[in-house]
């Protein structure tokens, strides 16, 4: 079986427009994720899944750059960029990662596509979500082409087209659901990037961190926040946007 991690990626965010190619150490944060995905030992390959808008062509450039493959769909249709991305990769299964989560650890990505691989008789849908554990910006979702498939083809709010895996999480008596917890709750962190102060955090993360440890995993900046436990308070206050 093929496995292929989809990272949704644009320019246009509404909170913090251009986000995904914001620098830090010289390098845009999209590299970062796609440095750190590369490590995902369970995964066959990595795409970035852009728009068709024109400010989109700079990603298209960034792939270029990076040896990254790149496919563009609809702008507001995410799930049709989704579907069609996946299907010309000829995935069977798709990780979905967004672009703004550069932190993300690739150990615990290919844990959740092993737990996903060893329950499949029990799950089509693996998540980090259903009931978060994790620190926000370390979640991702794992699930098969014929859900994906399934999804786009019956999935009809434009809520459910935007954000890819609603109909699937929202429909339990058609999927079957699992969530992948983690033995403590850290899900107070915020290490996503949607409003300057989550920059100003992830930008302060990396900056200690990647220099004297790339490969840095979640415990790294776990022992980083116990060094400096004021950092919380940077972006405590942002809420999440809601679909």
């Amino acid at each position: 079986m093929k496995t292929v991690i989809i990272v949704q990626a644009r320019m246009g965010s509404t909170r913090l427009p251009g986000k995904v190619l914001r620098i830090v150490l010289d390098k845009p944060l999209l590299a970062y994720l796609i440095e750190r995905l590369r490590r995902c030992k369970l995964a066959d390959e990595v795409i970035i899944a852009t728009s068709i808008d024109k400010r989109d062509n700079i990603i298209e450039q960034f792939c270029l750059d990076n040896d990254v493959i790149c496919f563009r769909g609809s702008e507001d249709d995410v799930l049709e960029r989704y579907y069609v991305a996946a299907l010309e990769a000829r995935a069977d299964i798709v990780i979905r990662v967004t672009a703004d989560c550069p932190l993300i650890d690739p150990h615990i990505i290919d844990h959740e596509i092993k737990f996903y691989l060893d329950h499949q008789n029990k799950y089509d849908y693996v998540s980090m979500g259903l009931s978060r554990s994790y620190p926000r910006g370390i979640e991702a979702e794992v699930f098969p082409f014929w859900a994906l498939e399934k999804s786009h083809n019956e999935a009809g709010t434009a809520a459910q087209r935007e954000h890819v895996t609603p109909y699937i999480y929202q429909n339990p008596h058609i999927f079957r659901l699992g969530n992948m917890s983690n033995e403590q709750d850290l899900s107070f962190h915020r290490w996503t990037v949607d409003q300057e102060e989550d920059f100003i955090l992830i930008e302060s993360i990396i900056s200690n961190l990647y220099p004297v440890k790339p490969d840095f995993t979640m415990n790294d900046v776990l022992d980083l926040f116990r060094l400096y436990p004021e950092w919380i308070e940077i972006n405590a206050h942002v809420e999440q946007k809601t679909i």
